[in-house]
């Protein structure tokens, strides 16, 4: 566990299981505190390390296993012995990709020939891959260079709340407890991706731009890698004598959607998951490095295809679409990325491997 968005899932796995077979998950240390909550609900959990640990105690747990879910790429799978009784589960962290990744990366080009063959290893490790959509499948077989036939449509578990009034309810009342000034307003989330070794330095007037409406409320979500950005934003909000940015580090990005209605981002899978919720007005894609970004980590070759809204460039644009507030057609992009996502994806991934294995 990488990501600590499926722990829903995991806990309705664990619950599945017949009372001879047990869920261990081994997670990475940035998912503690998602780890501690399934440690709660009485799932074992392990700190995934390195080193002497990893090679006498957690590979003899993998080896052993059923089944394995991974939620990313893992390097050591490329020299696991995979016996014929243990299926390996690719259940990636988003419903989509804007970013490309693996053998569309353009830095793939570059790396050694030992470097690609490793990367290969990996990927074929991988048994099946859990989908949301064949477009998603085909991102994967062009990605990994591996068969579409391995592509699952079950749809992304992670997705399904976003279909239950419950947890939109729960997850609004979460906000306005925390954030009351939220309540009855507009609210404008401003949550871009991590750049993975680019700079992210946003225009000098990002923050004049995303507060274009004097009567919505803006709220900026930062990559935790990003934290020092925050601030600066924070600076400048505080010279400008700005009230309506906020940042609030106790909620998660996914309970802030459930309350927003422009959602500003980039390359950011974020845009998959607003898509699917019914408070889903607006989605602006504010793309001020697209051509650095393009050439050095990539985008899907037919982004302009399927991109809802066109990309924003400047903050002139940014702040014009923000008053303009139209409401973005999201029919053909939920179509195209969310095709097999309607609220029961957990359902169909637990009678797949766990009740039908």
């Amino acid at each position: 566990m990488s990501f600590d968005n499926n722990l829903r899932l995991i806990k309705r796995m664990a619950s599945a299981l017949p009372d001879d077979q047990a869920m261990v998950v081994l997670y990475e240390p940035d998912t503690e505190a998602g780890a501690t909550d399934l440690a709660a609900y009485g799932i074992e959990t392990i700190p995934f390390e390195n080193g002497l640990n990893f090679a006498f105690k957690m590979i003899p747990l993998i080896m052993g296993a059923h089944t394995v879910f991974c939620d990313n790429y893992y390097p050591f799978l490329g020299g696991l012995i995979h016996s014929n009784r243990l299926k390996i589960i690719q259940l990636w962290h988003a419903n989509g990709a804007i970013k490309r990744f693996g053998w569309e990366d353009p830095k793939t080009a570059h790396r050694s020939k030992s470097d690609k063959r490793r990367f290969q290893a990996v990927y074929n490790q991988f048994d099946e891959y859990v989908v949301a959509s064949d477009t998603m499948g085909h991102v994967f077989e062009h990605s990994y260079h591996v068969p579409f036939e391995r592509m699952q449509k079950l749809g992304y578990p992670r997705s399904d709340r976003f279909f239950k009034a419950d947890w939109i309810q729960q997850a609004q009342a979460h906000v306005y407890a925390v954030a009351p000034e939220l309540k009855d307003k507009r609210v404008i989330l401003y949550a871009p991706t991590y750049r993975d070794g680019l700079a992210f330095n946003p225009p000098a007037d990002l923050s004049k731009a995303i507060t274009a409406d004097s009567e919505a409320e803006v709220v900026v979500k930062l990559h935790p890698l990003l934290k020092q950005k925050e601030a600066e934003i924070a600076i400048a909000k505080s010279h400008s004598g700005n009230s309506k940015i906020h940042f609030y580090n106790q909620l998660s990005t996914t309970e802030l959607l459930s309350v927003t209605d422009t959602l500003v981002t980039d390359y950011s899978s974020v845009a998959f998951d607003y898509s699917l919720l019914p408070n889903a007005h607006s989605l602006l894609f504010f793309m001020f490095d697209l051509d650095e970004y393009k050439q050095n980590t990539g985008l899907q070759t037919d982004l302009l295809k399927w991109l809802p809204s066109a990309p924003i460039l400047n903050t002139k644009d940014l702040a014009s679409a923000i008053k303009q507030n139209a409401k973005t057609d999201l029919t053909k992009f939920n179509q195209h990325w969310n095709t097999y996502n309607d609220g029961f994806a957990t359902k169909r991934v637990i009678e797949r491997y766990i009740e039908n294995r």
